[in-house]
């Protein structure tokens, strides 16, 4: 299945996006006053070449009272400071060569004619860009539309594939009312990831990361700490099916939930001796698929640890008793897995109260968000194949999660939600755009908390583990819900009709009552 760009154009502002240039000069002429005549509609005028240089000059001159000579060292200063902008301009190039001439590169500037003829003796790869469009060439500004129109007649550029760069929030305004994609420039990082997002494949890019960092991908703490744990592993290998991308603690039967630190040996930020788990137990015996005996013997120990209230707990230690609702998912998807599900009726019967009375909207005790509740009951859902359980929570669970479309979240939070999204059969395009804008430049996406410890509230995420989830979301989103061909004859109904549609007849019928009346 491929994810890769459909957009073919790539246009450019050269002023503060491809070159930067101070307005601080050696001259009388203040930054404030410089930038007042650059907005001026004398310099508008001869920016569109409608004046010579000398005549701008002497025109603003007079009407902000400051010698046409001072106006003219001022702009020669700073002509002088202009600088390329190699970082973006590299990443260009990359893009480009890697299209295989798919991809085509355009400038278009407000500038002068001797300004434009300045600009290109500075240093910079000029063959990089397939047309430079010049206001003073076109006889229009951004951010009047006949530029841009002017541009697209021009160079042929379909609106709707082409990517435009500018600084000035009009000028990218003006851009998206013709059907281009915007993008304001104001941090020349962040516009290399939205380019890289826009231009490369999610899918492709997302796993060359986790390949890249194969072996590597540790959880990290919210003040920094790294930490080798199991949990997170063992979610990357059951969305990826890639055990050579993680670490393990090799167990025969139940697991930790901590691995030792390769200094010191000991588990990092908790107790020498922390007892094992049953929730990355049942984690480990669901995706590691552990023989049946082994599972029913660790099943049959697990059910010593249910409380008064007939709820399963989370360690195997009758010393700490806790409870959280997904540590009780999690241990329903085993007994489910192996037919054992009714010996934790009343624990399916809490969870279902949690669930029916949003009880986890502020996560639970040792879970960030409420996604992780979510994510993890439709897992149940989908491992299990018993009817009663999905007639008894699964109605209820589509109602939860579709409250949760568009709420605010992470990448992971995102991702599981999305994930549940493609399993439930809900459309969910609001988190998906959101999602893809959330990838970064080196193909992972940013970490996403997953848990909590207990009592300090310190949070825990992991990068390899929200970008394993992210590709495996997106790519069920897309199968389950197919895009539409690009070509015009499958474009929907609607849409078509906003392309196709006329002005109303009272407005045409207004029109031509004006022209024959005086």
């Amino acid at each position: 299945m491929s994810f890769a760009s459909s957009y073919t154009t790539l246009i450019f502002d050269i002023g503060d996006v491809l070159f930067s240039w101070s307005p601080q000069t050696k001259t009388s002429i203040s930054q404030n006053v410089l930038r007042k005549i650059l907005s001026s509609l004398t310099w508008n005028d001869y920016e569109r070449g409608r004046m010579s240089q000398a005549e701008c000059y002497a025109r603003v001159g007079g009407e902000f009272s400051v010698d046409p000579t001072e106006v003219a060292r001022a702009f020669q200063d700073a002509r002088d400071s202009l600088q390329s902008n190699e970082e973006l301009i590299s990443v260009i190039r990359h893009l480009k060569a890697r299209s295989d001439g798919t991809l085509h590169v355009f400038a278009m500037s407000n500038i002068s004619a001797p300004d434009y003829e300045v600009l290109l003796t500075k240093p910079a790869d000029w063959s990089l860009f397939d047309g430079i469009f010049t206001s003073a060439e076109v006889g229009e500004r951004k951010p009047n539309l006949g530029f841009y129109k002017a541009v697209i007649s021009s160079t042929g550029a379909d609106p709707s594939r082409t990517i435009f760069v500018d600084d000035k929030m009009v000028n990218v305004l003006s851009a998206r009312s013709l059907g281009m994609r915007g993008i304001i420039f104001d941090d020349t990082r962040e516009v290399i990831r939205v380019l890289y997002n826009l231009l490369g494949d999610p899918v492709e890019r997302g796993r060359q990361y986790l390949n890249m960092n194969a072996k590597k991908l540790l959880s990290v703490t919210d003040n920094g700490i790294l930490l080798r744990e199991n949990f997170a592993q063992l979610l990357i290998l059951e969305a990826t099916d890639n055990r050579s991308l993680i670490n393990l603690t090799d167990t025969h039967r139940t697991w930790n939930f901590f691995q030792a630190d390769l200094v010191s040996g000991k588990p990092l930020l908790t107790t020498e001796e922390f007892p094992f788990d049953l929730d990355t137990t049942s984690l480990g015996l669901t995706v590691m698929g552990s023989p049946e005996d082994v599972a029913h013997s660790v099943m049959d120990d697990m059910l010593d640890y249910i409380d008064d209230d007939g709820i399963i707990q989370t360690y195997f230690d009758h010393r700490r008793p806790r409870v959280d609702p997904v540590v009780c998912v999690n241990a329903l998807t085993l007994f489910y897995s192996y037919g054992r599900g009714h010996q934790l009726d009343r624990t399916l019967h809490w969870i279902r109260e949690v669930l029916l009375h949003r009880a986890y909207l502020d996560g639970t005790r040792y879970y960030a968000t409420p996604e992780c509740f979510l994510y993890f009951l439709g897992r149940l859902l989908e491992i299990s194949s018993d009817i009663y359980l999905a007639v008894y929570i699964k109605p209820l669970l589509i109602e939860r999660v579709r409250e949760r479309i568009g709420a605010d979240g992470d990448a992971l939070a995102l991702s599981m939600r999305l994930r549940l999204c493609a399993y439930l059969g809900l459309h969910n395009d609001v988190d998906l755009r959101t999602l893809l804008s959330l990838q970064c430049e080196d193909g992972g996406w940013e970490i996403g908390w997953i848990y909590k410890y207990g009592s300090s509230g310190i949070r825990i995420g992991n990068r390899g583990l929200t970008t394993s989830l992210a590709v495996k979301a997106i790519i069920e989103m897309q199968k389950r819900f197919p895009s539409p061909s690009s070509s015009p004859s499958t474009i929907p109904l609607v849409k078509q009709a906003y392309a196709t549609a006329q002005p109303p007849e009272r407005f045409l019928q207004s029109k031509s009552d004006s022209s024959t009346n005086p």
